[in-house]
């Protein structure tokens, strides 16, 4: 069995295998390619797409599709200065042309201090076009105002077409972005004209199975897809993938010096690093299928849409880039051709002097290091949790201006009320429970289902929706509605369902991140085969996560300005950043425990550290790159996410891979691989345990 895994690990480069492998992807590619585009066909825009499952704002926005065949959102439109009602009154006229049938646009509502006036424009999402309709409405509003008169089209509409305008350029963004930063990074690493081309073309295969792939398992298989998970997709994939390509292309160049035959040479490689790649893909995978358990429904369709593009970009570089390189031959690496038979690094290297001065002071080295890193971890104790609508982006739209105008002269959540949905014969009761709750402005009817079963109540809040007053507000307001016997009373909109997503954020906290270090542990105790380095690398990159989280938090508050931090980014920002901080680790520690069980413990460490010191840090370079690519989106959320994956992936490259876990081996000695074989072997005279891989590799 082993025997048939290995040569069907080692077929892509083989002498005609090779070619088959290659046929197969372009039959693949070919068959698959008009799929790939449609993955914008099955993202779910809805309502309920970034709340949690079951949430009582959920159920609410669920409710209200009821109510009327045709769906009502409303734009709001804010005057302010001089002379802004006769503009008002001309821009009503021109804007009755977009009322939803049968509604009316009402006279424009002054405030109370009457330096403002807010229009209400009903408008239909049945129809294509909501936000081009908006776009016109801007238009118009802007459009021959007297000087002083300023205009702004918000509201639930506006908020939309503002969130709308973001992701439409998401992916094309992202994809360029990525592709341009990943280029030049190989270009730089490789310094080939042609070499950094291969991994970029076995990407550009991951990237057509990954789409093609998630589109049909949410077709056919109900996966989540959303604009978010589908933004980062193609990021991961990117990160991921040269990640893989980086480390197989610098384990066949070292290969191709020990063997004359390439097809022989990319054979070892793969069977080599095959169990590090696999180990780090599964490592991934899982973590990120672990936000399955999350109850944020953007967070468990991140998870698993991230988990099938790391499968994807796993299976691509480990078949269709071996095949390339060895159909290319070695020219591919001109003009640092490796020769059969020379040195396959020089005798002194930076690594090499790196580990050397770990080596002479191991436990000096790793104490200053977790030293640094807590010192990092201790900003995070003052984050800032939780980000207003109007602190979402980092630019403020034109929804966000407006609202901050109809907050400074109307009751703050008029122009986005919260909605109770009740039973029709309790309404009245309803009503006057819910206009005795403090912080509660005024209520208003919202309409009735067609059958006359259900009524909607639409209740103004004192204060701005989704700020903290406003969700004590609707704290209150769903203890008192709920009282009402038999009303079947459900309290949702935009405030009700910040507080439940913070909640919910908090709960999926306690339930994946358990989950998450449960699987890395598994998967670390099967790769090094003992338990005191798993529970030490998983403590490392534990540690690095919160130092990542500190240092993030510095550059949300003191250079980007952030108001604060997401409630999604602490769980996101831990599964990818132990999911792939971890990474690393595998990476040195698979060959650290390959040379120790050659040549023992102390020079395995250094002989890991200096082989994959290079490739290591150039794959950490290159993902914390692509996940930087966020830091210029407009979304405060993403940008969030992209530097603190960034932060943590650096962290891990530089400092815990490279001082930390290397200097905490060396301290431990040979307990650090208690208590399997190695553990037990380097405790005989001559210290150095026969292993497969010894009998495999003579050292060179």
């Amino acid at each position: 069995m082993n025997a048939l895994l290995t040569r069907v690990a080692t077929a892509p480069g083989g002498r005609r295998t090779k070619w088959l492998v290659l046929a197969a992807w372009l039959l693949l590619a070919v068959a698959l390619g008009p799929l790939a585009g449609r993955l914008g066909e099955v993202e779910d825009t809805g309502a309920n797409a970034f709340l949690p499952r079951g949430a009582e704002s959920a159920r609410v926005n669920t409710e209200l599709e009821r109510f009327r065949t045709d769906t009502i959102m409303p734009a709001v439109v804010v005057y302010t200065g001089d002379g802004a009602r006769a503009k008002a009154e001309a821009d009503r006229a021109a804007f009755a042309g977009f009322a939803a049938e049968g509604e009316r646009v009402a006279p424009p509502l002054p405030s109370d201090d009457g330096e403002a006036l807010m229009t209400v424009v009903p408008l239909s999402t049945e129809e294509d076009g909501l936000t081009g309709t908006v776009d016109e409405m801007r238009r118009i509003a802007g459009e021959g105002a007297p000087p002083g008169v300023r205009a702004e089209v918000g509201g639930p509409a506006g908020s939309l077409t503002d969130q709308v305008a973001v992701f439409d350029s998401l992916d094309s963004t992202l994809m360029i972005a990525t592709g341009l930063v990943v280029a030049v990074l190989l270009l730089v690493t490789y310094r080939s004209p042609v070499l950094w081309l291969f991994p970029l073309l076995a990407v550009g295969f991951a990237a057509v199975l990954t789409q093609a792939g998630t589109y049909l398992l949410a077709r056919y298989a109900q996966l989540p897809v959303d604009p978010q998970s589908a933004g980062i997709l193609m990021v991961l994939v990117f990160g991921v993938g040269t990640d893989y390509a980086l480390l197989l292309i610098a384990r066949y160049r070292e290969e191709l010096h020990r063997h004359e035959d390439r097809h022989r040479a990319m054979a070892v490689a793969l069977r080599r690093s095959g169990p590090a790649v696999l180990a780090s893909a599964g490592t991934i995978a899982v973590g990120l299928a672990c936000l399955a358990l999350a109850e944020v429904n953007s967070s468990r369709s991140m998870g698993l849409v991230g988990a099938v593009g790391v499968v994807c970009g796993f299976l691509a570089m480990v078949t269709v880039l071996p095949a390339l390189l060895v159909a290319a031959g070695r020219w591919v690496f001109w003009p640092f051709v490796p020769r059969y038979g020379t040195p396959a690094r020089k005798a002194r290297t930076v690594w090499s002097r790196v580990g050397g001065a770990v080596a002479r002071h191991p436990r000096w080295s790793w104490l200053m290091s977790a030293a640094v890193t807590c010192v990092l971890a201790l900003s995070a104790t003052g984050i800032g949790m939780g980000l207003q609508q109007s602190e979402m982006f980092q630019d403020k739209p034109e929804s966000v201006v407006a609202q901050e105008r109809i907050s400074a002269h109307y009751p703050s959540g008029a122009a986005d009320p919260a909605r109770i949905v009740v039973k029709a014969d309790r309404a009245a009761e309803v009503g006057a429970v819910a206009s005795e709750v403090p912080g509660v402005a005024r209520v208003e009817n919202g309409g009735r289902t067609p059958g006359g079963e259900r009524a909607a109540l639409s209740v103004v809040l004192a204060d701005t929706p989704d700020s903290g007053a406003a969700k004590e507000t609707v704290d209150r307001l769903r203890t008192a509605v709920h009282s009402v016997d038999g009303a079947d009373a459900l309290v949702g909109g935009t405030t009700a369902q910040a507080l439940d997503t913070q909640r919910a954020a908090a709960r999926d906290l306690r339930t994946v991140i358990p989950a998450v270090l449960a699987v890395v542990l598994l998967v670390l105790v099967w790769l090094l085969r003992s338990l005191v380095g798993p529970l030490l690398l998983l403590g490392t990159v534990v540690l690095s996560y919160f130092a990542a989280l500190g240092a993030s938090n510095l550059l949300f508050e003191h250079v980007l300005g952030h108001a604060g931090v997401d409630w999604s980014i602490p769980l996101m920002g831990f599964v990818f950043l132990v999911a792939l901080g971890i990474d690393y680790n595998i990476f040195l520690m698979h060959r650290v425990r390959e040379e120790t069980g050659r040549a023992g413990h102390v020079r395995g460490v250094l002989e890991g550290l200096t082989s994959t010191g290079g490739v290591i840090t150039s794959a950490g370079v290159v993902l914390a790159a692509t996940f930087a690519v966020f830091a210029g989106l407009p979304l405060v959320t993403m940008a969030q996410m992209g530097v603190l994956v960034g932060v943590g992936v650096l962290l891990d490259t530089f400092l815990v891979r490279t001082v930390l876990v290397p200097a905490l081996a060396l301290d431990l000695g040979r307990w650090f691989w208690w208590p399997g074989r190695l553990f037990r072997g380097l405790g005989r005279p001559d210290g150095r345990p026969r292993t497969s891989g010894e009998r495999e590799h003579a050292p060179v």
